[in-house]
């Protein structure tokens, strides 16, 4: 069986050390991975699913924010990634965002973001590191806890925003322990998921494997003309 074709959108100065994990995880889920970043050829109809990466701050021109003098921007990246999740979502392309990717999943979506998360949700304890020190409850009945389970999950954290108003057709997936969004999911076809964390970097860990996993079952479902949702939750019985 063919291996979908997963495009990946990368920092175009970080990308060279991200992308290696991304494709790993992609390839032991089932699929393959093609990088894609702002000025490089980055074409929807030739994948099947894409992940949007992580990296800088987005715009808030994007949604109505304020901007603030110590972001630090990346413009291009910012309209090719909103471009692509637009068309995802027009072509019923499945969509995974890690960490910036997640915003931008919601704000393509007409959702918004809260530019200083941590000062809004004081009880959420910050962290900067790719360890996984954060705890993060999954939100029982979504499709990330059928992937992932129900239980106390700690993961990595190197976020200063955070999804606010939800992006149209998202609900929230998890939430840490100050009650700060962590995790939104699309409720119907093409299958979408955003996590504030990093995966790529706890591909060791099983969970975060099925997270991945959801992505490229939904990627294949989606070429072979078949709904996504139900092969993601048949996922889930194969592990």
């Amino acid at each position: 069986m063919r291996r979908p074709l997963i495009g990946v959108t990368t920092s175009n100065r970080s990308g060279w050390r991200i992308f290696p994990l991304v494709a790993l995880n992609i390839w032991l889920a089932g699929g393959r991975a093609v990088r894609w970043g702002a000025g490089r050829r980055s074409d929807i109809d030739g994948v099947d699913g894409i992940v949007i990466g992580g990296g800088d701050d987005i715009s808030p021109t994007l949604y109505g924010g304020q901007l603030r003098a110590e972001s630090r921007l990346d413009p291009d990246r910012d309209r090719m990634e909103r471009r692509l999740v637009e068309e995802s979502m027009a072509q019923g392309k499945p969509v995974l965002g890690i960490c910036r990717g997640s915003q931008m999943l919601n704000v393509a979506l007409g959702g918004d973001l809260d530019q200083d998360a941590y000062a809004t949700f004081t009880d959420s304890r910050k962290y900067r590191t790719i360890l996984p020190r954060k705890t993060v409850n999954v939100v029982e009945g979504t499709r990330l806890a059928g992937l992932a389970g129900t239980e106390v999950m700690k993961v990595n954290a190197l976020h200063s925003q955070a999804v606010r108003r939800l992006g149209s057709g998202l609900r929230v997936a998890a939430r840490d322990e100050g009650g700060m969004i962590q995790a939104v999911e699309r409720l119907r076809d093409p299958f979408a998921i955003g996590v504030q964390w990093h995966p790529e970097h706890l591909f060791y860990a099983r969970r975060q494997r099925a997270i991945f996993r959801g992505l490229v079952a939904a990627a294949r479902a989606g070429a072979e003309n078949r709904a996504q949702l139900p092969e993601v939750d048949a996922e889930v019985e194969r592990v």
